[in-house]
C-alpha cells in the first residue's frame, strides 16, 4: 500500500503586544521612518513576546491548535520537530521544552517521544517538512508534529546602530502536523539548496567555539562580547540579490522536476522576509499577487514561523482549501533555501 504524507492540521500563535513602525521609535528608541520600513520592506507592524516567554512555549499554543485541528491529542505524535534560530538555550534544543509542556514526559501521557531541532534559519521550516515527510512516507512515523518558532525581540539590537536589521523581526510560532494517509495526496517532492559561500552575509556570531575561552572574559570572569558578534548582521543587497534568484530558481527547478506549470498552482507561499522580494520573484515568473498571500505587513519576518503561520492563516480564512495544489518557497542564512510542493 502507498504512504502519503499530508499535512492534517495547522495552527500559529503570536504575542498580544503588537509593535508599529513608530512605537519602535517612540517606545524602543529605534528611529526608522515608517516609510522608509514600508517602502522598502513592506512592514508596518510586529509582535513582540513578553519578557519571560520564549519559543517552546509560543511553540506550543501553536502545535495543541495543530493538534485540534488535525483531531489529535500530543500523545498521538511519533516526532516533534522545531525550527528555530532562537532556541531558549545554547542546549538543550527547544524541541525537548516544548516535548515537556506538552505533557508527554509526565503522567498517564507519558510517550516520551523524541524531539528533534532544526537550524536553518529561514529556511527551517522547508527542511523540518522533509524530514517530517520521510518519516511518515517510510513507515517511521504516523503524525509528526513540526513546528517553527522565532524570540527575535530578545536578541536585537535597540539603537541606532542596529536599526535596519532590527525593524525587519517579530516574535511567532507556527505548527504542522505531517501525518500518514493512503489517500494519493500530500507533499509531492521538497528540493533544499545550500551555499556556505555566503555564510557570513546573514549571521549572528554571539561566540566563537573555536577560540578558548568562546566568551572572552575580564579579570572577573564575566564574559565580554563585542556588538559587532553580539547582534545579527546583514548585508542586505547581496541578501535580497539571491533571495530572488535561488527562490525564482527553486520554485521553477521544482515545477519542472514535477511535469506541472507554474500556472497550474493554486497558491505560492514565499517566506515572509520582505515583501518586495517575494514580488520581485512573482513579477520574474509571473505569478499573479492574489497568488502570493502574505501577512509580513502585521507580523514582520518571523523566521522559521512565517511559512506555517501563514498556513495557519490562510486555512482559516478559507484561502486555501482541500484540493489546492501550492508550493512553498524559502530563503534565508547560510545561504539556505527550499521549496515544496504539496497537493492540499
Amino acid at each position: 500500500m502507498n504512504r502519503f504524507a499530508y499535512i492534517s492540521g495547522t495552527g500559529s500563535y503570536t504575542p498580544p503586544r503588537q509593535v508599529s513602525n513608530e512605537q519602535l521609535g517612540t517606545v524602543y528608541g529605534v528611529e526608522v521612518p515608517d516609510r522608509w520600513i514600508r517602502r522598502r520592506t513592506g512592514i508596518e507592524s510586529r509582535r513582540f513576546a513578553e519578557p519571560g516567554v520564549g519559543s517552546a512555549e509560543m511553540g506550543a499554543h501553536a502545535a495543541r491548535a495543530a493538534l485540534d485541528q488535525a483531531g489529535l491529542e500530543a500523545r498521538d505524535l511519533d516526532l516533534i520537530i522545531v525550527a528555530t534560530l532562537s532556541p531558549e538555550h545554547a542546549f538543550p534544543g527547544s524541541g525537548v521544552y516544548l516535548q515537556r509542556r506538552l505533557g508527554l514526559c509526565e503522567g498517564e501521557s507519558a510517550t516520551f517521544v523524541p524531539a528533534l531541532d532544526v537550524r536553518n534559519q529561514c529556511s527551517g521550516f522547508l527542511y523540518g517538512l522533509s524530514v517530517a515527510t520521510a518519516q511518515v512516507r517510510a513507515g517511521m512515523a504516523r503524525h509528526v508534529l513540526l513546528v517553527g518558532a522565532e524570540t527575535h525581540s530578545a536578541a536585537m539590537d535597540f539603537s541606532k546602530r542596529g536599526r535596519a536589521v532590527t525593524s525587519l523581526f517579530g516574535d511567532a510560532a507556527g505548527a504542522a502536523i505531517v501525518s500518514a494517509t493512503s489517500e494519493d495526496r500530500g507533499v509531492r517532492d521538497c528540493r533544499l539548496g545550500a551555499d556556505g559561500r555566503h555564510a557570513d552575509a546573514l549571521a549572528q556570531k554571539v561566540w566563537d567555539i573555536r577560540e578558548r575561552p568562546f566568551i572572552p572574559v575580564d579579570e572577573r570572569g564575566l564574559g565580554r562580547i563585542d556588538p559587532a558578534s553580539l547582534w545579527p548582521a546583514m548585508d542586505g543587497a547581496t541578501v535580497f540579490k539571491h533571495a530572488v534568484t535561488r527562490m525564482s530558481r527553486a520554485l521553477k527547478e521544482l515545477c519542472e522536476r514535477a511535469g506541472i506549470g507554474l500556472d497550474e498552482l493554486d497558491l505560492v507561499f514565499f517566506h515572509q522576509a520582505n515583501l518586495r522580494i517575494n514580488e520581485a520573484v512573482g513579477k520574474r515568473l509571473g505569478i499573479p499577487e492574489e497568488k502570493m498571500p502574505h501577512n509580513i505587513e502585521r507580523f514582520g519576518n518571523t523566521t522559521a514561523a512565517t511559512i506555517p503561520l501563514l498556513l495557519a492563516e490562510t486555512t482559516r480564512d478559507g484561502r486555501l482549501r482541500r484540493g489546492h495544489k501550492i508550493a512553498l518557497v524559502t530563503f534565508g542564512s547560510g545561504f539556505t533555501w527550499g521549496a515544496a510542493l504539496i497537493d492540499w
